[in-house]
């Protein structure tokens, strides 16, 4: 549906590489009868899948049977893996799309309203915890979305609420590229970026019309002046919807442990990513030191399809970058349990969560984790290092439901208040 349709819907390189390669044969645990019965018990909710850059690029069809299909989601994985609820990613590109952020925007809403009305017998759009509760009862995946990226609303509130009454849910402030209202912790050492120490003015009254709407508000991304100047302004729980932890892996999207306690203080989440790179230190240090041969290489090939004519989208990129990927050896699963417990820790169990990134890391996830069918190996994991089953299933949704909850709250109050 196009934009105007759509309206009307209201270290060095080899000693990192060896320690990588050691720990690449370490297999992830079987699933015992104990934590599947756990796992099944619980509503499981994912916060960040990039699958609508399929839907739009490629065409999948999130039904697809299909046995060499290499993605983390569909319909099927979804089931294996007791996913109950996902929020798709709204990423818009600002590389590859100036001047119509908006209009991508709102293609990508569609490609999920498209995949829920194909498969109304399993999957349903969702915009509220109540919704996805319903959902969970027909045994039907909860489909929600959340923009990620600031840029996407144009320095325009009426697209803020626009996107909200067409189901968007959370709104990461930025995404790696700095925004006219909020730093980023993607681009702090590019000089030619205009920074403002944080959110400005105008950023600061997104915050607070987000609050209003009953928006979330996602500081993945962000710079850490941002990420602070949110947590001063937020009148309810924020949420970091694909982020792990700093103190493990040394990555500026990571959160350290003063922000791990300060979002705890508010009340909010930290969903943990799932990408390689930001949840294993070796990973991260061979891919940076073969990052620049890797941009390199996937330029080239951009450059040869515009001087064929040819469209150049997110998925002509991630194809070449999965070949740079796979040069890397996986991690183990270990690793990804190690962000969570770390967070559990230092933020407390209430205050984590699952933030996968599936189809948006070119295929870098630990060892182990493949898809959305996979999900019930964390169940294990954590019940292996003695997490009680009730501390479980809040860590695989009920912490993100709670927080939703309350937001949904504030929303209701800041309305009635401003009656």
């Amino acid at each position: 549906m196009t934009y105007f349709r759509i309206l009307l819907l209201s270290c060095p390189v080899l000693a990192a590489s060896g320690a990588v390669a050691q720990s690449a044969n370490q297999p992830a645990s079987s699933v015992s009868a104990k934590a599947q019965a756990i796992h099944d018990s619980a509503i499981v909710v994912d916060t960040h899948a990039d699958t609508p850059q399929r839907f739009l690029d490629e065409g999948f069809d999130i039904g697809s049977t299909d046995p060499n299909d290499a993605g983390h989601i569909s319909l099927d994985k979804a089931r294996r893996g007791n996913l109950g609820a996902e929020f798709f990613s709204i990423w818009v590109d600002p590389e590859t799309n100036q001047g119509h952020f908006a209009r991508h925007t709102f293609d990508l809403i569609d490609s999920v309203y498209e995949q829920a009305a194909r498969h109304p017998d399993r999957m349903k759009m969702a915009y509220s915890v109540a919704d996805i509760e319903r959902a969970h009862k027909e045994h039907k995946l909860a489909a929600l979305m959340g923009i990620e990226g600031g840029h996407s609303i144009e320095n325009d509130m009426h697209l803020l609420r626009d996107y909200y009454r067409l189901g968007v849910r959370y709104m990461t402030l930025s995404w790696s590229n700095t925004n006219e209202w909020a730093d980023s912790s993607g681009d702090l050492d590019d000089s030619k970026v205009e920074r403002h120490n944080g959110l400005t003015d105008f950023g600061k009254q997104v915050v607070l019309e987000m609050n209003r709407l009953g928006m979330m508000v996602d500081i993945s991304h962000v710079a850490d002046k941002t990420f602070w100047d949110a947590i001063a302004t937020t009148k309810a729980p924020v949420i970091a919807s694909h982020t792990s932890a700093r103190a493990l892996v040394d990555a500026p999207r990571n959160m350290t442990d003063d922000m791990l306690r300060a979002v705890a203080k508010n009340g909010g989440v930290v969903q943990v990513n799932f990408y390689s790179g930001f949840v294993d230190q070796n990973f991260r240090n061979v891919n940076e030191a073969q990052d620049k041969d890797e941009k390199a290489a996937v330029q080239k090939y951009l450059d040869a399809l515009k001087a064929q004519g040819k469209p150049v989208n997110y998925i002509e990129k991630d194809r070449i970058e999965r070949e740079w990927t796979a040069k890397i050896p996986r991690p183990p699963f270990k690793v990804l349990i190690d962000h969570i417990d770390h967070i559990a820790k230092v933020a407390g169990v209430d205050h984590v969560g699952l933030g996968s990134d599936f189809d948006g890391v070119s295929g870098a996830t630990p060892q182990g984790m493949d898809s959305a069918a996979d999900l019930p190996k964390i169940t294990q994991a954590l019940l292996d290092r003695g997490y009680s089953a009730e501390d479980i299933k809040k860590i695989l949704g009920g912490n993100i439901l709670r927080v939703f909850r309350q937001v949904e709250t504030v929303s209701r109050e800041m309305q009635a208040q401003s009656r």
